[in-house]
């Protein structure tokens, strides 16, 4: 069975940003250990996933259906239009394109949605053809978790590929009640706020009793903490616009066929990639 590995490009390149041990400059002094770290690790990503296909999806600086939800979706996020080069993941990241261009890698910048869901889009595409890997450290793509899709999230030597079982004991819930979960319990990174009173383990103990966010919306008058269930009545909308901001599905607009997207490693090294593309 092949495999298809989707990569969530920004997410990648700020890991490898800001992660590197130390900042790396060419011959000529523009810095590359954005591009560097993204490369290698991208190579290394390959080599253990020994995938068919491979995608590289960045998010393009567009506004999208979610801040139309929430205008606080990510409002809390840097605005670096006005950050220094050195401090600036973006201003290396066409490089990263170059290299993937280099490479034979299809990649590709979102427009009318963000990275996640074109990702989605595929996994839930193609999971019947072929097994999908998602390679983020982003935790909403856990919701797609299933027995033919799993995310693998890179730390070098403490990598983790999550499965059903992994999300079953981490969270005590299935994947298919991961956005219902996060809807409950909110999520600081993305600026989404849950309800007061739910916790990680009180709302994995209302979806195993309930099955799903509107099973407890439904049942709300059944829930025996009277603190939780003044929560649950009280934030009911704000439950629903969560779960809508944080649902993915295959509404997307795919750019590629599963075929434009065959891919086999030549065992070329992150080195090489940045001579042949002039960074070194």
């Amino acid at each position: 069975m092949n495999r298809l590995l989707l990569v969530d490009g920004s997410n990648l390149l700020f890991q490898m940003f800001y992660g590197m041990p130390a900042r790396i400059f060419s011959d000529s002094g523009k810095a590359i250990h954005g591009t560097l770290g993204f490369v290698g690790a991208l190579i290394k990503i390959i080599r253990r996933v020994d995938p068919a296909h491979v995608l590289v999806v960045f998010d393009g600086e567009r506004e999208n259906i979610r801040t139309e939800t929430d205008p606080g979706y990510k409002a809390q996020r840097i605005d670096y239009s006005g950050i220094p080069e050195e401090e600036n993941p973006f201003s290396q990241i066409r490089d990263v394109y170059a290299a993937l261009d280099f490479m034979g890698i299809k990649r590709f910048e979102t427009t009318d949605c963000e990275s996640d869901d074109l990702i989605a889009g595929y996994a839930l595409d193609f999971a019947e053809e072929e097994e999908i890997i998602i390679s983020s450290l982003d935790s909403d793509f856990f919701q797609l978790i299933s027995s033919r899709v799993s995310v693998l999230r890179y730390r070098g030597e403490k990598t983790v590929t999550c499965t059903p079982e992994y999300i079953k004991e981490k969270f005590g819930i299935t994947p298919e009640q991961y956005a219902d979960f996060k809807a409950l319990t909110g999520d600081k990174s993305d600026n989404i706020k849950g309800a007061e009173k739910v916790g990680t383990k009180t709302a994995a103990a209302l979806l195993n009793k309930f099955g799903n966010l509107e099973g407890i919306i439904g049942n709300a008058q059944n829930i025996k903490k009277p603190s939780v269930k003044m929560s649950v009545i009280k934030n009911t909308e704000k439950l629903r616009a969560n779960y809508r901001i944080i649902k993915l599905d295959a509404h997307s607009l795919l750019p590629f066929s599963v075929y434009e997207l065959e891919y086999a490693y030549n065992g070329i090294t992150a080195n090489e990639v940045l001579i042949n593309i002039g960074l070194k």
